[in-house]
């Protein structure tokens, strides 16, 4: 059978006959499937899918549009892009009259000396998990090789243990007797939680039952101060009780919960949580269970911004700004404070969404104009514009700015874009905020659309500490200057409490019409085991050494146990001001996960978690500083 020519090719045999072409198309293929067939389902082909993949099945987050589906956040696979700039240099030491401590990482060590000072600690070496290189907090470029997250790495790239060589024992028996106090408070808040309110997230000590909380939503996340202790219970050597938390963990934490939570209270304590447990311990578990709910969260940023609202719905990916928000707006202590978190699930889990996610926040906050350089606590997610102009260092705003030098010191120092912003912004509330009382007391005062409120929360009383451990890395001229401040507001805060009759602090306290540092109003004099006070004191003890800070501690635990101890937990009280004290009947979670942990490290030597190697979230979770120019051999 003869087929006809078809047009176009010449007799001369330079072309094909169609029974020619139909063997080399079936041969061509056969040879495609066979590629592709290696490509999907050979092992070790998750890079090379990637590499095919990526650039057509995502797209980079930008700022002002949306963010995709929720199936698309969680399948987001695009490879991150490697840093451009290079390390930080370490900041200028000051003259020798400054009495702050550095806190910049030392120079690498060898290897062997690293195994030798670890063998004090509690290293769980070769535990080997998924990882991804990156090599500080902004997103690298899209063709670095990423390789896997080793803890045995971790741990050798850690400069100090984190429990010290005898989990951070003072020397003295006067310190060691009040670090011995303040574990044995642990050991009495955790034994009675677990007794009458075992599961739920807090304990109500007078009425002996648990309490689940709106913030977590009728329906939502159980266990709250299950995992906020885990790091708690673990430093302090409760071994028994951390086993009991992680069975808790490991047999009933359920992430699946169909009710409203908060997106800020879920990272904080849960995810937090999670990855120090994690980074302490190197069981498998906790980084398994913080990546799961990490991915839970991503649904909140599907705005037009991709700034996301305040509460989510973990079952069905649903968000919605909270009602009292003004105007449906989003709210700067809770969409700042993401960042330390999300950057460690994008360790873990080699997934660059994570710190895309928070890298539009910080974009699209470069970008909008800031009132007298200051920072508003209400910003809309669909427009991108502030809604008022109320600046709290406090509440509403507190915990953006922990997170801008903190983001810094964990990033090795090289986040720069972190670090403008953190020194801009304090810059921006010296000038605006602070304030010096009649009686010589320095505070941070509240701003209105340009008038300022004389008032100052206990949760801005944070901002000690939070001034002093950005001192050593501002301009050099400024650093005894930033350390003084610290100092100061330190000092105010701690006049808060020696001028109330339990020694403990209000809610508020104000320095108009003649008061200073005094809850003036009935709704302010309340005390709810909060920690701010006591963190600003265990930072400025590592960084000065000065015992005044030693002492206030212990002030602050004889008032704990005379007011707020009762026979089943510790409770908030509902007036400082008064000895015949009325119990809120709430032992908080975050009083197991901030207050009596920031007072043990006061007692404890500073080996105890060092601040060379960890960093803080809001919760007073520990979180490790990324090594700058790491490489796959080790540190």
């Amino acid at each position: 059978m003869v087929f006809r020519k078809l047009p176009g090719v010449s007799a001369s045999g330079m072309g094909l006959r169609l029974s020619q072409k139909f063997v080399f198309l079936i041969f061509l293929s056969g040879l495609v499937t066979l590629c592709f067939g290696a490509l999907f389902f050979l092992p070790d082909s998750v890079r090379l899918k990637r590499i095919f993949l990526s650039k057509t099945e995502t797209q980079p987050v930008t700022v002002g549009s949306g963010s995709g589906s929720e199936n698309d956040a969680r399948e987001h696979l695009k490879r991150p892009k490697e840093q451009d700039h290079p390390r930080a240099m370490t900041s200028t030491k000051g003259d020798t009259s400054t009495k702050l401590k550095s806190l910049s990482r030392k120079p690498a060590v060898s290897r062997e000396a690293t195994e030798e000072r670890l063998a004090g600690g509690r290293a769980q070496e070769d535990l080997t998990l998924s990882r991804s290189k990156t090599e500080s907090a902004t997103v690298p470029d899209s063709d670095a090789n990423w390789d896997t997250f080793s803890y045995d790495k971790f741990r050798r790239c850690l400069l100090k243990p984190p429990l010290g060589r005898d989990g951070g024992r003072p020397s003295d028996p006067k310190t060691t007797e009040r670090r011995d106090k303040v574990k044995e408070m642990m050991k009495f808040a955790w034994d009675n939680y677990k007794r009458y309110a075992w599961g739920k997230n807090e304990l109500r000590p007078l009425t002996r039952n648990g309490h689940i909380g709106n913030m977590f939503g009728e329906c939502g996340l159980r266990g709250a101060s299950i995992i906020d202790s885990l790091d708690t219970l673990y430093i302090m050597g409760l071994m028994d009780e951390y086993n009991d938390a992680k069975q808790w963990v490991q047999s009933s934490l359920d992430l699946n919960s169909n009710g409203e939570a908060s997106l800020f209270e879920v990272n904080i304590r849960y995810v937090g949580g999670l990855l120090s447990a994690y980074y302490l311990t190197g069981e498998e578990l906790f980084k398994t269970k913080a990546v799961e709910l990490g991915e839970k969260l991503l649904p909140a940023f599907n705005t037009p911004t991709g700034i996301p609202r305040g509460v989510i719905n973990l079952g069905s990916g649903t968000s919605w700004s909270w009602g009292w928000a003004s105007a449906g707006s989003s709210i700067l202590a809770e969409f700042g404070t993401l960042h330390l978190e999300f950057v460690h699930l994008t360790e873990l889990s080699s997934n660059p969404i994570y710190t895309e996610k928070v890298m539009n926040i910080r974009k699209l906050l470069n970008k909008i104009e800031k009132p007298h350089g200051l920072y508003p606590n209400f910003l809309s997610p669909v427009s991108g514009n502030w809604v008022q102009h109320h600046v709290s260092i406090g509440g509403l705003g507190d915990s953006f700015y922990e997170y801008l030098i903190k983001s810094y010191l964990m990033s090795d120092k090289t986040d720069d874009d972190a670090k403008m912003m953190y020194y801009s912004a304090l810059e921006a509330i010296e000038a605006n905020l602070v304030q010096k009382s009649p009686g010589g007391l320095t505070y941070m005062a509240e701003w209105r659309g340009g008038i300022l409120d004389h008032k100052m929360g206990h949760l801005a009383c944070f901002s000690g500490g939070m001034i002093g451990i950005g001192a050593d890395d501002g301009a050099p001229e400024k650093r005894q200057h930033y350390l003084d401040l610290a100092a100061e507001i330190t000092h105010t805060c701690h006049e808060s409490y020696t001028r109330s009759a339990t020694k403990l602090g209000p809610e508020a306290f104000r320095f108009d019409s003649g008061a200073e540092a005094t809850a003036t109003r009935l709704s302010d004099r309340y005390y709810i085991l909060r920690p701010e006070v006591i963190e600003s004191y265990m930072y400025m003890w590592r960084l000065t050494h000065d015992p005044k800070y030693r002492e206030w501690g212990w002030e602050a635990v004889e008032a704990l146990e005379e007011h707020c101890r009762v026979e089943s937990g510790f409770s908030g009280i509902r007036d400082v001001y008064t000895m015949t004290v009325s119990h809120d009947n709430m032992q908080q979670s975050f009083f197991l996960s901030e207050t009596l942990k920031y007072l043990y490290l006061l007692f404890s030597d500073d080996d105890l978690l060092p601040l060379e190697d960890w960093v803080f979230n809001t919760e007073a979770h520990p979180l490790p500083i990324i090594p700058a120019n790491t490489d796959v051999k080790g540190c």
